[in-house]
């Protein structure tokens, strides 16, 4: 289950590292600072919902503990919070989700050389190895599982078009394992372009592609967001009978429409928002357990369909 994934992974982190609730620095105060992006999609609203609460939650679970959540609406602004966040709060570790890949390598690195524990989630950085703690959905695995359900559905041969997310590593990866399979069939790419992980990009994306292509047999939007945006284009012009679209992240409102086989949209990929929430709480086992806490944390990516839809509807989710 969606939201279940992300518990047994704290459970499974807790029992490979013997943590057995016996904390070795219960009376150290460490200063955790969190840099996310602000809510400027759905998504990434999701996100923001789920580090509040577990900010909150591990305040009052700890409290020699200090928690200090920053959202920024641009790369640069997350790199002057980080900067705050050393330089004023003086944070033993940072949890972020860098808005971009690219601007957020150097500033992080910097943290680091100075002795702050760094744990990246999601969108990684452009340089490997800065970070002691990677936590993230399965990116290579939401391309291949989307590429596999289009290629199956298409019986290996059509014309389909590309939505991509925002020039970082996680699209990198979700793009390359989704072309490396699909490359290896008939089905022709009519086009590809950035829609930002963004409605009103999707929807404006979409329309150019309507404008320009006669025919289209599928969609692979990447992101619930974006193909909300893609429905609205294709629906405006009566074209939703021609096509399927293909999102991904686990949206509410696009779980309702599997749920009910909507045709337009079969189905989605899982993406869970509250893995912000793992990084959070695994940084915080790693200063609390007797064994330190390092590596890699991937949650799976799973095809979401009408028959398995139920068990990731989380109706008062905000994403």
């Amino acid at each position: 289950m969606k939201k279940a994934g992300i518990g047994l992974l704290i459970l499974a982190v807790i029992a490979v590292f013997g943590f057995m609730g016996t904390p070795v620095m219960a009376e150290e105060e460490i200063t955790f600072g969190v840099s996310i992006p602000a809510a400027t999609h759905g998504w990434t609203g999701g996100v923001n919902y789920w580090a509040e609460r577990t900010v909150e939650r591990l305040q009052e679970k700890y409290p020699h503990y200090n928690f200090i959540l920053a959202t920024a609406e641009g790369p640069e602004e997350q790199i002057n919070d980080i900067e705050d966040l050393y330089a004023i709060h003086n944070i033993d570790a940072l949890i972020i989700l860098p808005f971009e890949s690219d601007p957020l390598t150097d500033p992080v690195r910097y943290l680091k050389e100075q002795g702050v524990f760094v744990t990246v989630v999601d969108r990684g950085l452009a340089e490997e190895g800065i970070e002691d703690i990677y936590v993230a959905g399965d990116n290579p695995g939401l391309g291949r599982v989307s590429a596999e359900y289009m290629i199956d559905r298409l019986d290996g041969t059509g014309d389909i078009v590309v939505l991509r997310g925002i020039p970082t590593l996680i699209d990198d990866q979700r793009f390359e394992a989704f072309m490396e399979l699909v490359d290896e069939t008939d089905i022709n790419v009519l086009d590809w372009e950035y829609a930002h992980w963004n409605r009103d990009d999707g929807y404006e994306v979409m329309q150019d592609y309507l404008t320009r292509f006669d025919h289209i047999d599928a969609v692979w939007a990447q992101d619930d967001d974006i193909a909300l945006g893609v429905i609205e284009a294709i629906k405006e012009v009566g074209r939703e009978d021609e096509m399927f679209v293909v999102g991904g992240a686990g949206m509410v409102e696009i779980i309702e429409r599997v749920m009910e086989g909507d045709e337009l949209t079969p189905v989605t990929v899982s993406y869970p928002p509250d893995m912000i929430a793992a990084g959070i709480e695994i940084t915080v086992l790693h200063f609390d357990s007797p064994t330190p806490i390092l590596g890699e944390f991937i949650i799976a990516s799973e095809l979401i369909t009408p028959e398995n839809a139920a068990d990731f509807y989380f109706p008062d989710s905000p994403f």
